[in-house]
Order: C-alpha cells, then structure tokens, then sequence
C-alpha cells in the first residue's frame, strides 16, 4: 500500500519552501504527497513581496476532498497565517482520518519576511498545537511562541521545549539550526525524555525551506509507520545532506533552496 501524506500549507511561487517543498520532500522520502493551499505568496530567493491568504471556506473544501477519498497515513501542517484559517483547519482535522500530524509553526521567511498575523500567534498555541503530535519550532519561533528571548545554550533550550510541551503537543522538536557553533544541534522532547540531534555545520546561504523540508520528511516517515523518534532521526540525516549539497543547484540571487534530490539528480 503507497504511504500518503498530505500538507496543509502555502505557497512558494519561488518553489524552495512552503508547499512545493513539502511535495519535494514527501516524493524524495518514498511517500505520495497532496496539497491543501492556506496562502499564496509572491516570493522568490530574495523575499516575499504580496501574501494572499485562502478563504477559510475553500480551506474546508480542499481539507475535505483530500481527506474524503485519500487514505491519508500523515500529516504536515505549515503556514498558517490568520486565526479564521487556524481555526477551520483545527475543525477539519478532527473530522477526517489524518494519521499522525507535524505542525511546522512557520512565522517568518529566510529572509526575514514576516509570515504570521500577531494575532494569530495566540490561537496558534490554544487551538492547533494541542491537536497535533509534533511541533517542529526553531528557535526564534520557539521564543516567539513563549514570548520570550531566543536559546543561547543546551540547557536553555532543555527548558523551553519542556515549556513548548506544556502547551499540549504529544512531542516537541526544537530545531538549533540558527544557533551557533560547528554543530546544528536539534532537541527532541517526548514522554520518553529527551533525545540530542546532531549534526555538522554547513555553512551556506542556502537554507530556504529548511524547516518545511525538515518536517515533511518527519510526517513521511510517520506516514511509513516509523515511530517518532526513527523518524526525526532519518529526517535529520536527510536535511543535514540536503543543506550540504544545495551549493550545487545555483538557484536565484538570494537565499536558494536545499537540494530536495540530491540522491537522484547527477551529482
């Protein structure tokens, strides 16, 4: 039986990030991937320039065709950037099948675009994160969500995704992606414990859809039925090659994509 996986997210007209690396990413880690569109967004390696967010209605329209015909093994939820639209995915979610869900708390581009209404950020954390099995913040996004100042070190980061769990997710993964030092240190937080990523540093500008790619590939593996902890394992090894090898796609004049098919395109 093919894996499915569907990701609720927005657009990338630029193609690095949002929905169209959700798809990459689910097609490069063997699932089969669907769509439901929240935003469209005029964007490219060097920003987002006009964002045009879905009707709340035609949401509901595209979660329910999705979900009414597909036998869906997971889920990946991304940019969510008004409370109507949080608020009527949360609705859906619990109307269908979805197989284990990744919540992505996208709130801002690579470069640096804001991609949330402020005051969505609350409804964020009281209606959909309770919902889910996985929140994947970085760690600016961690700050933002716990209104707080951005994790300097390990232990900081220990306490604010024990406080990121709180809020109702089954498991949290803080991602140190934006930290600093020669690894890219990652926290997963679960009812087992605590478990420590890591991986060597690749520096690069090109990091656009890092962490859209990041989670997709956790919501395939879950799809597959790999339990979380195996999942967010692969994911990394597969984010960490990704991000190393994106120097050789030579994509815009900003900051260009990882390389989504590194294992297949000539190298």
């Amino acid at each position: 039986m093919t894996a499915i996986a569907v990701t609720i997210a927005g657009s990338d007209s630029g193609g690095g990030a949002g929905i169209q690396a959700d798809l990459k990413s689910f097609s490069a880690n063997g699932v089969y991937g669907a769509s439901v569109l929240t935003a469209l967004t005029a964007q490219n390696t060097l920003g987002v320039t006009a964002i045009h967010d879905v009707p709340a209605d035609f949401i509901r329209a595209q979660m329910d065709a999705v979900y009414s015909d597909l036998k869906v093994n997971g889920t990946k939820i991304g940019m969510l950037s008004q409370p109507e639209v949080i608020r009527a995915v949360t609705e859906r979610l619990g109307a269908h099948e979805t197989g284990p869900v990744v919540f992505d708390p996208v709130m801002v581009a690579a470069s640096g675009d804001p991609l949330v209404a402020d005051d969505a950020v609350s409804v964020l954390i009281d209606v959909l994160v309770p919902k889910v099995d996985l929140i994947t913040p970085n760690l600016h996004e961690a700050a933002r969500m716990l209104d707080g100042a951005v994790a300097d070190d390990e232990a900081e980061m220990s306490r604010q995704a024990a406080k990121l769990k709180m809020l109702g997710a089954k498991a949290v993964l803080l991602k140190g992606g934006h930290g600093s030092g020669a690894e890219s240190v990652d926290l997963l937080l679960t009812d087992d414990g605590e478990t420590w990523l890591r991986a060597p540093r690749h520096e690069t500008l090109n990091t656009h859809g890092t962490g859209c790619t990041l989670s997709s590939a956790i919501a395939a593996g879950l799809a597959k039925g790999e339990p979380m902890e195996e999942a967010v394992r692969l994911a990394k090894a597969y984010i960490t090659v990704a991000i190393s090898a994106a120097d050789n796609l030579h994509i815009g004049a900003g900051h260009g994509p990882v390389h989504h098919f590194f294992e297949f395109w000539e190298k």
